[in-house]
């Protein structure tokens, strides 16, 4: 049986729930406050950082990672196109969250300087990406929506960020919403 070490406000952590849900894979959980982390979190990963993925004493830390093995141990349905060039785009987009919006994301978050500015613009090229393809990961829903679905529904929900001006990137973020993780997710959100 796998544990997720997992909180519920870490965006993160909801990227590896997400896959777990679409995989329909057993979980225990073991809840992490992020305001009192346990010293035995270190053990599991020295950063102290959630998730980390447990099966029988082997441990995997980071979203990224975790989700890719899980798309690989249980390929059922599969998290990543066929096509190669495909696959290989889905993984360049998930490699580059931060540049793409996790920076700006967090620099809106903490009020920084021209955050409102940065985090637009990213909204601005995430509205073209969607535009331009059913999914962020390509044909169909995959990693790469997952990489980017936390942040967004957190800006939505939780910071007050409309996507009035983004009403491609809201559309999609609304069908992913119809996902039964994703839909699992929002309420996760709307506890917080």
């Amino acid at each position: 049986m796998l544990t997720l070490y997992d909180a519920a406000r870490c965006p993160f952590c909801a990227r590896v729930r997400i896959v777990l849900e679409e995989k329909e894979v057993p979980v225990d959980t073991v809840a992490i406050d992020l305001g009192d982390k346990p010293a035995w979190l270190y053990e599991k990963n020295p950063s102290g950082k959630v998730p980390v993925l447990e099966e029988n004493g082997w441990l995997l830390a980071e979203s990224a990672v975790i989700d890719e093995y899980l798309n690989e141990r249980y390929p059922e349905p599969p998290l990543l196109p066929e096509d190669p060039a495909e696959r290989a785009f889905a993984r360049l987009l998930v490699f580059r969250f931060d540049e793409y919006l996790g920076n700006p994301y967090y620099a809106f978050r903490r009020g920084e300087a021209g955050a409102e500015e940065q985090l637009a613009g990213a909204l601005r090229h995430l509205d073209g990406l969607v535009g331009s393809m059913p999914h962020l990961t390509g044909r169909s829903f995959g990693l790469a929506d997952v990489a980017y679905v936390p942040w967004l529904l957190r800006l939505r929900d939780l910071l007050g960020v409309s996507l009035d001006d983004h009403p491609v990137l809201a559309l999609w973020l609304a069908r992913m919403a119809e996902r039964p993780s994703v839909a699992a997710e929002v309420n996760v959100v709307a506890a917080l």
